[in-house]
């Protein structure tokens, strides 16, 4: 189903190597490669001379040292952080610490929901709950710093927290998880939300910006189209999910059979979490019924079967 997107796995950065991408926009790739990062997490420079830096990385002492060498001599006025994933956010930390810069976001890490009885976020990925941003943003604050300014626009659904941002005066987004130009992202409970995360891909296919710097990988160009395939990839989902529950009721490991076909099996627990998350909403939605709360061990059936 993802062959809808056209996605763009051509990345080759090397990590380390500080890269100008638009003039006051430089990034580094940290060597943390997986099925959830692809090949590493990228953190982006603003500015010249007195800089800011969205998604100084996890707390990986080769990346926070080539990060910090690539703004030798310069300042750091600010650490932006887009989520509180910890391939993002962890390294903010350190990089306050030496260069005495402050640190912005939307908030600590919390569930997009209230959590059931027994229940705690599962991906391996986990989240970062250590980082507390000095400086609060709510969607359209603005911050400033020499020559640059960026809008926060609030995209929660990857996670409650996640916020992307956008560079005044130019066609740029920094969209951290929530579009990236190799894959979609997860949507996992109880981080993630789906409602959350398809209202904001109507928020930002709305928005002027064409290019999306993200958290993992290549820009993605053209993004008011490109989002709009992942608009209509998750709608396919959704569609998918209905039509096996309308051959009868199953569990969540029954519905990933039926419509992930060739999955990497790294990504089978990612994918009921996503599966998950898609229930939760349709559930809420009155479409689908299951007995109590939607869980990942739950039974679930279409409401009109």
């Amino acid at each position: 189903m993802s062959d809808d997107i056209p996605f763009d796995k051509g990345f080759d950065l090397p990590p380390g190597r500080v890269e100008e991408v638009r003039p006051g926009v430089r990034r580094l790739l940290c060597n943390n490669p997986g099925p959830f990062t692809f090949k590493g997490t990228v953190s982006y420079i603003i500015g010249q001379g007195r800089v800011a830096i969205i998604d100084p990385g996890p707390l990986d002492e080769p990346h926070v040292a080539a990060l910090l060498a690539a703004v030798r001599g310069e300042t750091v006025t600010h650490i932006l952080v887009t989520h509180t994933h910890r391939d993002h956010s962890p390294a903010a930390a350190r990089v306050k610490a030496e260069t005495g810069a402050k640190t912005f976001g939307e908030g600590p890490h919390r569930p997009a929901r209230a959590l059931h009885i027994g229940e705690a976020p599962r991906l391996d990925s986990g989240g970062d709950r250590d980082f507390r941003p000095d400086t609060v943003l709510a969607d359209g604050d603005v911050v400033e710093g020499a020559g640059w300014s960026l809008e926060a626009v609030a995209t929660p659904g990857h996670t409650a927290n996640h916020m992307a941002f956008a560079l005044a005066g130019t066609e740029v987004l920094f969209s951290g998880d929530h579009v990236m130009a190799w894959s979609t992202p997860v949507v996992a409970p109880p981080d993630g939300a789906m409602s959350d995360y398809m209202a904001s891909l109507e928020k930002l296919v709305r928005r002027s910006e064409t290019i999306y710097f993200p958290g993992h990988g290549g820009a993605v160009k053209d993004a008011q189209r490109f989002v709009s395939h992942y608009i209509r990839h998750r709608r396919a989902r959704e569609e998918s999910i209905l039509q096996r529950l309308a051959k009868g009721e199953a569990d969540i490991a029954t519905v990933v059979r039926a419509i992930y076909v060739g999955l990497d099996p790294r990504l089978i627990k990612a994918a009921g979490l996503s599966v998950l998350a898609h229930l939760e909403d349709l559930v809420a939605r009155g479409r689908v019924r299951t007995n109590g709360a939607p869980s990942i061990d739950g039974i679930y059936r279409l409401a009109d079967g």
